[in-house]
């Protein structure tokens, strides 16, 4: 893992007026946590902070801290960010012990194009975009590389499918899924086998079929409430008069 160099110095103040009047002079409020679980709260110039992180693309940031002559070596756990500017506005770091193993997260990046997406017609999915790890700090990678051109349609890779080397120990189940192909969402529904089409669309067309088989023909030009089912019977028979019985001659 590349490590960088950067200056810090002692702050004394804490909150938010204090974290302000920093910002203004061009300094990032940060944090050291100790082993022993003590706070040291500091400070680094902004734009040499800026310029030792440019590039970087992975999770954590293994750092050379000279905190006013003394070096230490830390990590860069968490950096928070401005939500309008996006400058960062404060940084937490971890005082590490190189010779050590210590937890840390793993970035996992996939490379090329799964078989089942270039002839299948699928989709890559990446279900988990890191991994929980226990590793030296100068033994850490930026990012892993996955490589899944070898995947097939339906095919999913799994933690334990991760070849990390025995300088890692995963933490991460390794039952739990971080990469699948599958087919397009309209491709997954189901067709019998006879070719019919599916249960639903069949009831939908046979209804059809009956609504317009079991209508009353309707006259040109009548509006549509004409023809509704169920009007009186007594309207539609005008031959009853035709058929009652006549007086006597």
């Amino acid at each position: 893992m590349k490590q960088i160099t950067l200056k810090a110095e002692a702050r004394c103040a804490n909150g938010s007026g204090e974290a302000r009047r920093l910002r203004r002079r061009g300094k990032i409020p940060a944090a050291i946590m100790r082993p022993r679980g003590e706070t040291t709260p500091i400070a680094v110039d902004a734009h040499e902070f800026e310029l030792a992180v440019r590039g970087h693309k992975g999770g954590q940031l293994l750092i050379k801290l000279d905190l006013d002559g003394t070096p230490s070596d830390v990590l860069l756990r968490e950096r928070q960010n401005h939500v309008l500017t996006g400058k960062p506005d404060h940084l937490d770091f971890s005082q590490v012990n190189l010779a050590d193993k210590t937890r840390l997260t793993l970035q996992i990046r996939l490379t090329g194009e799964p078989e089942g997406v270039r002839v299948g017609g699928g989709i890559l999915t990446q279900i988990l975009r890191a991994i929980e790890v226990e590793v030296k700090i100068q033994d850490l990678i930026d990012v892993y590389e996955m490589d899944v051109s070898h995947m097939k349609l339906g095919e999913t890779l799994f933690v334990k499918d991760l070849q990390l080397g025995e300088k890692f120990h995963i933490l991460t189940p390794g039952d739990f899924a971080f990469a699948s192909v599958s087919a397009p969402e309209e491709e997954k529904a189901e067709v019998p086998a006879d070719g019919s089409a599916p249960a639903a669309e069949v009831e939908v067309i046979a209804k059809g079929k009956k609504d317009e088989a079991g209508a009353p023909a309707a006259k040109p030009g009548a509006p549509a409430a004409a023809a509704k089912p169920g009007a009186p019977a007594a309207k539609a028979a005008p031959a009853a008069k035709a058929a009652a019985p006549k007086k006597g001659k």
